[in-house]
């Protein structure tokens, strides 16, 4: 056999090396939206939501859910956030939403509290005596420039 003449099992097995280094090309992640989301910060979450109309056309319109951060769980693309919501009545609502899900529109900051947990699990419970207000950080965006002595 020569080196110019291939079998038909070569020519199978050259195809599959070939398939299987494509398929090994690294995968690009992208980043998450939850750069700068921590627990105990009030976001507000917009979610795509699919409706059908009585005449069956599909229309997509965006809602918005704001609750405080309870923790954020997972790293990388499978990360978590736990969202909770007062609702009128004092009924409370819970959701979980995986971060790099294309059902989040956009995660927009709306205030800061002061929080020593990761897990803010106590605000869960309420009948429990640790359930506290929680203290609101104010961020200063104006800089303020050192005096200084002569």
């Amino acid at each position: 056999m020569t080196t110019e003449e291939t079998t038909p099992v070569d020519a199978v097995t050259e195809e599959v090396v070939a398939e299987v280094t494509k398929e090994e090309a690294p995968v690009e992640v992208t980043p998450t939206k939850t750069t700068e989301v921590r627990a105990g910060q009030t976001v507000r979450i917009h979610e795509r939501i699919k409706d059908v109309t009585p005449k069956g056309e599909v229309r997509e319109r965006i809602q918005i859910f704001e609750g405080i951060v309870l923790g954020i769980k997972g790293a990388g693309i499978s990360r978590t956030l736990t969202i909770r919501k007062i609702s009128t009545g004092g009924f409370a609502v819970e959701k979980i939403y995986p971060v790099n899900s294309p059902v989040i529109a956009k995660i927009e900051l709306v205030k800061t509290a002061k929080v020593r947990r990761a897990k803010l699990s106590f605000l869960q419970n309420t009948k429990n005596v640790f359930k506290r207000k929680l203290k609101e950080v104010h961020e200063n965006t104006t800089t303020k420039k050192k005096k200084t002595k002569k």
